[in-house]
């Protein structure tokens, strides 16, 4: 592909700061640039505690283990998601309830919340889908009214704003991700945030087998592997120093690609609510579109040499999610995986290249609708 959906963008520190490691000889999971990177992850977010992770599956497992979250319990969670969100809840042997998305931004929608809350109703995990920020003000008050944890999903989402304040730092815990094609990158890797000590100290026991903090090699808990290593840290503490220019070069990406496509009357945007979306991926609705049509403007693209990615499908859609345990009303989740199209999103893209696949993508959809 001339034009990739996503590639990461080093362009700082990261090659000498991982390099320090290798001559060190401290490479895995205890190291001077573990500490300073959630050190540094923490600040960012006004935060009192940042525990790194292996990935960002992990950290909202870690997440949802740290605040009890056992089995029989219900934790809603949106029906339109990365499937890592649901499938968390089911390492727990909890029950993920999936619930519809709002139309207009894509993120799960607080009404729905509220209808789907039951005795059983432990946790809410809020998506900031696509880089653009949920509702976050109306999913605490809920929250707060029921007496339930909230675990956000940020993997998407690192520097977004909401009127509550940078998305990660309203909820109980909130999980980030550093996969390859992220705001930032580890390769992989994985950030929980929190202001509660307790809730800190337990995942810092549970990420590390549940040994005892203070009894070298003593077992208080069944815990897990799920420790960051140093070489991972390094390179992100390198890409956090830059996450102010990454950001703008996102939102100029972003701006491109708007102003090339709103000639289209059929493209639809989600709506921001006037929030900072940092434009993990562009994505788009191509409104009225078969899932068919979209998946050959999707194949046309491909032939002109220009990587695409449909929308997430629907968690209720899955084989292992399609029983009446999962079942609901997903209108809107239905309507916007559909119709939904992502577009190449990575630094080092020029208004030139976005020019190129707006009009390549405007041509496709209106020679395939016609």
């Amino acid at each position: 592909m001339k034009y990739n959906i996503a590639q990461p963008s080093f362009l700082g520190n990261e090659k000498k700061y991982l390099i320090d490691t290798i001559d060190s000889g401290w490479i895995s999971s205890i190291g001077a640039y573990i500490e300073k990177f959630e050190k540094e992850f923490a600040a960012c977010h006004n935060m009192k505690h940042a525990v790194a992770t292996h990935n960002g599956t992990i950290a909202l497992h870690l997440a949802l283990a740290a605040c009890g979250v056992h089995e029989g319990d219900e934790v809603i969670v949106p029906d339109l998601t990365f499937i890592a969100t649901a499938n968390s809840v089911q390492y727990c042997r909890a029950i993920p309830v999936l619930t519809d998305v709002s139309l207009n931004d894509w993120n799960i929608d607080p009404e729905e919340i509220r209808q789907n809350i039951t005795p059983r109703t432990k946790a809410i995990i809020p998506v900031h889908l696509y880089g653009n920020p949920a509702r976050m003000d109306e999913i605490l008050s809920i929250a707060n009214e029921n007496n339930l944890f909230v675990i956000e999903d940020c993997a998407e989402a690192l520097g977004a704003i909401s009127p509550s304040g940078k998305v990660g730092a309203s909820g109980h815990i909130s999980c980030f991700s550093f996969f390859g094609n992220k705001i930032i990158t580890t390769g992989e890797g994985g950030m929980c945030i929190t202001n509660d000590d307790e809730l800190a100290e337990r995942m810092r026991i549970l990420r590390d087998h549940g040994m005892n903090r203070q009894k070298k090699y003593w077992y208080d808990h069944l815990g897990f592997n799920y420790r960051m290593t140093n070489m991972q840290a390094a390179v992100g503490l390198a890409q956090l120093e830059r996450l102010g220019d990454l950001l703008a070069m996102r939102d100029r990406i972003y701006d491109s690609y708007k102003e090339a496509l709103q000639t289209q009357p059929q493209f639809i945007f989600q709506d921001t609510h006037g929030n900072r979306n940092v434009n993990w991926i562009f994505t788009i609705r191509m409104e009225g579109i078969t899932e068919d049509q979209r998946d050959a403007v999707m194949l046309d693209l491909k032939q002109q040499s220009i990587d695409t990615r449909p929308v997430f499908y629907p968690i209720h859609d899955m084989p292992f999610y399609s029983n009446e345990k999962y079942s609901g009303k997903f209108k809107h989740s239905i309507i916007i995986s559909r119709e939904g199209i992502s577009l190449p999103t990575y630094i080092g893209l020029s208004d030139d290249d976005i020019q190129y696949i707006s009009g390549t993508l405007i041509g496709s959809f209106e020679k395939l609708t016609a």
